[in-house]
């Protein structure tokens, strides 16, 4: 089966002024992938967003969204976009219900029809029961719930999630992960924006690492984890000592975080070396995750 693409960016820019957001990338996001924009703050990921979804024209490169350029044909590419920003811009005066079938309206979907989407759309986020309660008495996750039923209400064909979890606790966090994998299996086109690494290796088929504007690196979480750093680190005390031996045999690490981070095929023969030769107290060893790609790549010091 021949692969689509949903949205396509070559040479893509845009300016604020003298400041350049977003430098000349290149991606394509395929239809029914989950593709992840990653970054640290100020990285272009919301601005690259912002742009797909028709808010923000870009300055320079070609744009096409489910083969339309946004510069020309906003209005079309709007009605086949669900959004979920990153803030909860529900109105607070209605219920959920209320804000669910008023927004269908923008559509121009008949009421009736609206109504049987919205019950439909409120069992799936599971927000059923606390559906006609005022949205400033919810929680967070319920209003988090609410605002992805909100961007499925014109049935998208594609859904833009920017940073769709944050200030989410684990257990509301995993609820909209669940709702997100079960679009995924229907076979919707999902772009997301994250900070959460754990996040984008659960939800991505593929992903950019973004910074200044530019992208990094590119592909499948695992293959990126893999390529890029190995199958496992291995975690020590940040000593002189520790530092000096591992320099001695050639051997690459980060540090941060209060420890030295070792990334390793082998974990067996270098904590050997380790403790025998650099005086190294204690030892952990883990298997190689994205954040340490993240970190690798973008550095660890923390951005405005």
């Amino acid at each position: 089966m021949e692969e689509r693409a949903a949205i396509s960016a070559r040479g893509l820019t845009k300016r604020f002024g003298d400041a350049e957001a977003v430098r000349g990338i290149d991606f394509t996001v395929l239809e029914g992938e989950a593709f992840g924009f990653l970054g640290p703050n100020g990285a272009g990921k919301t601005t690259t967003m912002r742009m797909i979804q028709c808010a923000s024209p870009r300055s320079g490169g070609d744009l096409r969204v489910l083969g339309m350029d946004p510069d020309m044909h906003p209005r079309e590419i709007k009605a086949l976009l669900g959004i979920v920003p990153q803030e909860n811009n529900l109105d607070p005066d209605l219920t959920g219900r209320e804000n669910l079938v008023s927004y269908a309206r923008y559509f121009g979907i008949p009421r009736a029809a609206a109504e049987e989407r919205v019950e439909d759309l409120l069992g799936f986020v599971q927000v059923r029961e606390k559906a006609d309660v005022v949205i400033e008495s919810l929680s967070g996750g319920m209003r988090r719930r609410l605002i992805l039923a909100r961007a499925l209400v014109n049935d998208p064909a594609i859904l833009i999630l920017d940073e769709p979890t944050t200030g989410l606790d684990p257990q509301a966090r995993h609820q909209i992960w669940e709702k997100l994998r079960a679009l995924q299996r229907e076979g919707r086109t999902i772009a997301l924006t994250s900070h959460y690494m754990e996040e984008a290796e659960r939800l991505c088929d593929r992903l950019v690492i973004m910074d200044e504007g530019r992208i990094l690196t590119r592909g499948a979480p695992a293959d990126l984890v893999r390529s890029r750093i190995g199958r496992y680190v291995i975690e020590t005390e940040p000593t002189d000592p520790v530092r000096a031996c591992l320099g001695r045999h050639g051997i690459r690490y980060e540090e941060g975080g209060g420890s030295i981070q070792v990334p390793v095929e082998d974990p067996a023969a270098v904590s050997k070396a380790l403790l025998d030769e650099c005086g190294a107290i204690r030892l952990s060893t883990r298997p190689a995750t994205l954040e340490d790609v993240f970190l690798t790549l973008t550095g660890r010091r923390l951005r405005e």
